[in-house]
């Protein structure tokens, strides 16, 4: 986030130091707020085209066995250009590689899968999958495994079998 800070601040003085080179070739033709407006505009469009690559850059860094299974695209009244076309600004991914099984109980699987944001710091949830019933549930609330490794106290939430954490988790 800093260091996006400091490259807007850089784009800022270097669009009014092409503003101000432009008014000095022209023979002082530009208004005299010409430079100020140039750096507004470029610092602006920095932001913009930083939010927008956001996504692609993050995604890029991924290791390899991470599939994405939700991507939430923001639109916001003060910034308009969003409706027309809206970016990522978080998305959740499973970590296929996670994927643990019990022999005891096949159906049941359990996958690890974080969420990503913007601004915010990546975080990490266990998930119970069965994919016999095509249910899931989260492990962080206080859920237990029993002598036969199945899951208790779990609060499973009955999804379709195209639910992109089943999908993923059940195909691998």
């Amino acid at each position: 986030m800093f260091l996006e800070l400091i490259g807007t601040i850089f784009a800022g003085f270097a669009f009014a130091g092409v503003a101000m080179l432009v008014n000095k070739l022209t023979g002082g033709r530009l208004p005299r707020w010409s430079a100020p407006v140039a750096a507004g505009l470029g610092m602006i469009g920095v932001t913009i085209a930083s939010e927008y690559s956001w996504y692609d850059r993050t995604v890029e860094t991924l290791p390899e066995g991470m599939e994405i299974v939700q991507e939430v695209e923001s639109k916001a009244f003060y910034r308009p250009w969003t409706y027309a076309m809206p970016f990522v600004n978080r998305f959740a991914a499973v970590d296929t590689v996670s994927v643990r099984t019990n022999e005891q109980v096949p159906e049941q699987r359990l996958v690890d899968m974080y969420f990503f944001g913007r601004w915010a710091p990546v975080e990490k949830l266990p998930i119970a999958v069965n994919c016999a019933t095509n249910s899931r549930a989260s492990l962080a609330d206080g859920a237990e495994f029993g002598d036969d490794g199945g899951i208790l106290n779990a609060d499973w939430l009955n999804v379709s079998a195209q639910d992109p954490i089943i999908e993923v988790t059940c195909g691998v």
